[in-house]
């Protein structure tokens, strides 16, 4: 019986050849991550050690953590049904700022892109998609509410979502705007949140007055949409509060971290990527970069 023994230089030889294979079988992915202090306010520091990612909970190393730069195309969906009639005052202030803090420039890297929808009757293209800041401020100003009609909140996310898939936004964020008035979009909420996540948009709602009695598929919407996206839902008792929250939003959206990770090279994409906190005091939340889903595709 022959006893088969390689010499150990042969075995480091073999082990070096090796490694740029194994080397490609590992991918980077790419998170844009929120940090937010007790406060609520962005911080400015974020070290690779101060987060986990996690792969159908699966932790996954950290490589690099930096300033997100890359311009955002915002979809702004704005209710304007009969329930929004109180509030258009405090929405023309609150928008008006909202889109000046995310088109004025002083953000790093190129001017973001913003839309505005008007959700009653039907989702409306207002203004498209532009880094125009006169354009938008006009368009705002023009916001009034529709007499006698309903909202229709979970077409215009369906609808909104398509099209950032069919543009293939590179960084796409959609933000509504929303009262406690009737939903009268005729959809089941898989059928909102399945073109919602196929976008790589982070969705983030805020509701504005009193609760009343929503819809079952509305409210799995707007819960689950938000904290499956790495966006966030919020609700307002009252309008006055809108301008300072979207201030707050607009300050976390321009101060983002983009996150980049290692995992293994797979056929099968993960079903679900979350993002922790390992440092105490902070809040992150994290939305993945859809062209990297694009390429776990067979």
């Amino acid at each position: 019986m022959t006893n088969w023994r390689l010499p150990a230089a042969v075995l480091v030889l073999a082990f070096l050849g090796a490694a740029p294979w194994l080397h490609a079988q590992a991918a980077r992915r790419t998170l844009y991550v929120s940090a937010l202090d007790k406060a609520g306010a962005p911080v400015s520091d974020l070290a690779p050690q101060d987060i986990v990612v996690r792969e159908d909970n699966v932790a996954r190393e950290v490589l690099t953590v930096a300033p997100a730069v890359e311009p955002m195309q915002i979809a702004l969906l704005v209710d304007n049904s009969q329930a929004a009639a109180p509030f258009i005052r405090d929405y023309r202030e609150a928008l008006a700022a909202f889109v000046g803090a995310l088109t004025s420039g002083e953000q790093p890297g190129t001017r973001n892109e913003v839309a505005i929808i008007t959700i009653a009757e039907r989702p409306t293209i207002a203004t498209d998609y532009t880094t125009d800041r006169g354009a938008l401020t006009k368009s705002v100003q023009r916001i009034f509410s529709s007499t006698d009609s309903g909202t229709y909140l979970l077409d215009a996310i369906v609808e909104t979502s398509q099209g950032i898939t069919k543009r293939r936004s590179p960084r796409p964020v959609i933000v509504a705007i929303v009262t406690e008035g009737p939903e009268l979009s005729d959809r089941f909420y898989q059928q909102v949140l399945t073109p919602l996540r196929a976008s790589g948009a982070a969705l983030h709602v805020l509701v504005v007055g009193r609760p009343t009695n929503d819809t079952p598929d509305r409210a799995m919407v707007i819960s689950e949409g938000p904290r499956s996206t790495g966006g966030q839902y919020d609700a307002l008792l009252t309008s006055t509060a809108l301008t300072g929250r979207l201030k707050r939003l607009a300050a976390e959206l321009t101060h983002q971290f983009r996150v980049t990770y290692s995992r293994p090279q797979s056929l099968i994409p993960p079903e679900r990527i979350t993002v922790s906190a390992a440092r105490p005091g902070l809040t992150v939340r994290g939305t993945p970069v859809i062209a990297d889903r694009e390429q776990e595709r067979p």
